[in-house]
């Protein structure tokens, strides 16, 4: 699984420790972004399912409706390093291959 930093903007707050990357075992990309100070859990988690989103205009698209944008740090040599992630082969986890996961 990839973890790259970027800010994440949100109407009056900002996210300077973000995630955004690829996870292959579930073949998604995924983002992490306003993690609560007492929990740690992110309030927005995107890319937690099976092949939830398994393009990154997909992934972007969800963020833009849901009223978040991405700031400093999503630049273009992160966006070649986030395809060329998830263009690398891909195998059936343990999960899917015992019908646990679709």
């Amino acid at each position: 699984m990839s973890r790259h930093q970027v800010t994440f903007i949100s109407v009056g707050r900002t996210d300077e420790n973000a995630i955004i990357g690829y996870d292959p075992p579930l073949r998604t990309f995924f983002l992490q972004a306003f993690r609560d100070a007492e929990t740690g859990v992110p309030d927005l988690w995107l890319g937690t399912r099976l092949a939830q989103f398994a393009s990154l205009p997909q992934l972007l698209g969800e963020l833009h409706v849901q009223g978040y944008a991405i700031g400093t740090g999503f630049t273009d040599a992160l966006i070649d390093t986030l395809i060329i992630e998830a263009n690398q082969p891909s195998y059936r986890s343990v999960g899917e291959r015992f019908g646990l996961l679709r």
